[in-house]
């Protein structure tokens, strides 16, 4: 049976995991993909609103974002919400839909993103690890106040690494797969 120290030690790790996938989904590779318009906020009729409720945003070509605003009006505000973000990305407004264009990567520049991924991976993997040793010194404090033996303690330990090497490894393959996808011409 498992500790509920370590069952709660793991799913802390899963969500880290996902908030990991979640973190690479921002990273812009050469295709298009609606991730990269996550957090832009318009100022709509006096507040700020996400990007994807006022407007359809659409995928017509593997290099380009279509944004199709419901209320016309909206294109300046979309487009200036756009420009102000740190995408990196022009807007072109031909009046109805506002398209925006997803430039061929450099080898430098995917380089480069290549380092952001494998920043973002360490910053997780620390987090992973940090959630094992908290999970450790609370079941060294239940082995300290007795509620566990030392026998469990050492058992617990071993558990909470195996599972601390699983969700890295996890990181790891994200990382890997995310990596090639830059990295991909």
């Amino acid at each position: 049976m498992m500790n509920e120290v370590i069952l709660e030690m793991s799913e802390k790790m899963d969500k880290s995991v996902d908030s990991f996938k979640n973190e690479l989904s921002k990273v812009r590779t050469g295709r298009a993909s609606l991730a990269i318009l996550d957090g832009i906020s318009v100022n709509a009729y006096g507040s700020q609103m996400p990007l994807n409720q006022v407007g359809t945003l659409t995928i017509p070509e593997s290099r380009m974002i279509a944004i199709q605003p419901w209320d016309p009006q909206m294109l300046q505000a979309i487009e200036k919400a756009i420009l102000k973000s740190d995408v990196g990305l022009t807007p072109a407004n031909d009046g109805k839909i506002i398209r925006l264009n997803i430039p061929q990567l450099t080898e430098e520049r995917r380089k480069d993103l290549v380092k952001q991924v494998k920043k973002i991976a360490e910053e997780f993997r620390v987090a992973v690890r940090n959630l094992r040793r908290e999970a450790i010194d609370t079941l060294k404090k239940q082995k300290k106040d007795k509620e566990i033996s030392e026998d469990e303690l050492f058992k617990y330990q071993d558990e909470a690494q195996v599972e601390t090497d699983s969700h890295i490894k996890m990181i790891d393959d994200a990382m890997a797969t995310k990596e090639k996808e830059v990295m991909e011409v």
